[in-house]
């Protein structure tokens, strides 16, 4: 008797970061199987790039920048967002070991992942809280998502960039300098989550459940795995035990993915604020969080759960 064929599903993350724990859980452990789903996972060294390929239709699901469904739907695209990810800020603010404080990064050039969304607009306020003001005081560069900014760090093209988990704690210990860990300066901040073509996902209903049955699962997962966690970490990035669980210990302390894979509403509308601002984008900051997620698959997929 053969086996019965799996639905197929592309997915598109940023580079081999922790963040995309939840999805490598979800594979690795056989969640997405278990739903009957082949879920193929591309890691792309773009933030950008990872929101083109939802909009083209080559990857029906990412983890994307949460700044880019904001984007999308003032240029009247359809894209959604239906599940958490980096629900608060996993970063700490890197700087060469020569740089002090945030007050050194005068006339400095620091590293982002796009000028147009994500972290240009958390280094904006960041540095604003802190008396510097953009494009005067200091450059931004867009060199790419974490692992490219480590590099480019490391290299001394750029003097200081944000650092997530555990990376942050890989170059602290290599002797460069934490400057901020902006989740204390910007509790909630909802800077990547699960987004989604509208109408595509309503025309698969039933796929898109089972897809977020495995994601709840492997958040659920996660909180209760340091160990499994731990080797998953290490064999998707390449990390030491030592750093991956330095990294689970700060996501499940301070909430960074959310237990039950949910969107934070309060994250989101803190998003929304602070790049309307930023961005000078006056309709913008009018509009509210809840405008740009759609929690039907993920409520009805909890309640399956049981």
């Amino acid at each position: 008797m053969g086996s019965v064929p799996m639905d197929r599903l592309n997915f598109a993350c940023v580079s081999r970061n922790y963040f995309n724990m939840p999805i490598w859980i979800a594979h690795d452990t056989g969640l997405f199987s278990e739903e009957g789903l082949a879920v193929a996972i591309e890691h792309i060294e773009s933030v950008d790039e990872v929101t083109d390929r939802l909009r083209q239709g080559h990857a029906q699901l990412v983890y994307g920048i949460s700044e880019h469904v904001v984007l999308d739907h003032e240029a009247g695209g359809s894209q959604q967002i239906i599940g958490g990810n980096v629900n608060r800020l996993p970063f700490s603010l890197i700087s060469q070991n020569t740089i002090k404080t945030i007050a050194d990064l005068r006339g400095k050039i620091i590293g982002v992942s796009s000028l147009e969304a994500g972290s240009s607009s958390l280094i904006i306020e960041l540095l604003k809280q802190s008396g510097l003001s953009y494009p005067g005081d200091y450059r931004m560069e867009a060199v790419g998502p974490i692992l490219s900014r480590w590099e480019k760090l490391q290299s001394g093209a750029i003097d200081a960039g944000l650092q997530g988990a555990p990376l942050n704690y890989i170059a602290m210990d290599q002797g460069y300098h934490s400057l901020c860990e902006p989740r204390h300066m910007i509790p909630d901040f909802q800077f990547t989550s699960l987004h989604v073509n509208h109408d595509w996902a309503e025309a698969r209903h039933d796929l898109i459940i089972r897809f977020m049955r495995a994601f709840i699962r492997a958040h659920q997962w996660f909180g209760n795995h340091r160990d499994g966690a731990r080797a998953i970490a290490m064999a998707r990035t390449g990390i030491s035990a030592h750093y991956a669980d330095r990294a689970w210990d700060d996501y499940v302390a301070d909430a960074i993915f959310p237990a039950d894979g949910n969107t934070s509403t309060e994250a989101l509308q803190s998003l929304i604020n602070i790049s309307g601002l930023i961005r000078a984008i006056p309709n913008r900051i009018k509009t509210r969080a809840d405008d740009y997620i759609n929690r039907r698959y993920w409520q009805e997929a909890l309640s399956s759960l049981g």
